[in-house]
């Protein structure tokens, strides 16, 4: 069995530490940090914006089939009121068992209906917990840039509009997760 393949970073740390204190500038260390963990934000963000998508999408398939069976039943229903209607005017009577399958029909349209505009909503729901969380990977992902530029440059101050971008994405995540 192969040896697991192992990335030397036990050094890495040290060696930006080192880097960093020689240049007095420490806080480029808080940089990376933020980074990171800014970058892991909008991963995590990103798959709940596309799981959200699919949902959404997936609901609203689900609700055009409903509204299909819907139209399928009100066919049913017409065909069989047409039936009727015709042996009326024939002079003979309708059987009892079709007036009973047309309200069946009827009673069955009213529960699909309620079943496709649960899905439309819930589909609603997903498409705008999508777009909250869409805006929420586009604001981690400039504040990861502003934090990458902010140490290239060596200003700090675009860190802190980094940080502050950041929070506003974590907004954007908990806005859209609840």
């Amino acid at each position: 069995m192969p040896e697991e393949m192992e990335v030397p970073t036990e050094h890495l740390h040290e060696d930006m530490e080192h880097a960093a204190h020689h240049s007095g500038e420490t806080w480029i260390l808080f940089v990376a940090l933020s980074s990171a963990l800014l970058a892991v934000l909008a991963a995590a963000c990103s798959l709940l914006a596309g799981h959200r998508a699919n949902e959404a999408m997936i609901e609203q398939i689900q609700a055009s089939d409903q509204w299909a069976y819907y139209q399928a039943k009100g066919v049913k229903s017409a065909v069989l009121e047409s039936k009727m209607e015709l042996l009326r005017t024939l002079g003979k009577d309708p059987d009892a068992k079709d007036d009973e399958k047309v309200s069946e029909y009827k009673n069955q349209q009213k529960e699909i209906e309620e079943k496709a505009r649960e899905k439309e909503n819930s589909s609603a729901e997903n498409l705008a917990s999508h777009q909250i969380l869409a805006k929420g990977v586009t604001v981690f992902q400039i504040a990861i840039a502003l934090g990458a530029i902010s140490a290239l440059t060596k200003k700090k101050w675009l860190w802190f509009v980094s940080l502050a971008l950041g929070a506003a994405g974590v907004v954007f995540f908990l806005q859209g997760v609840l």
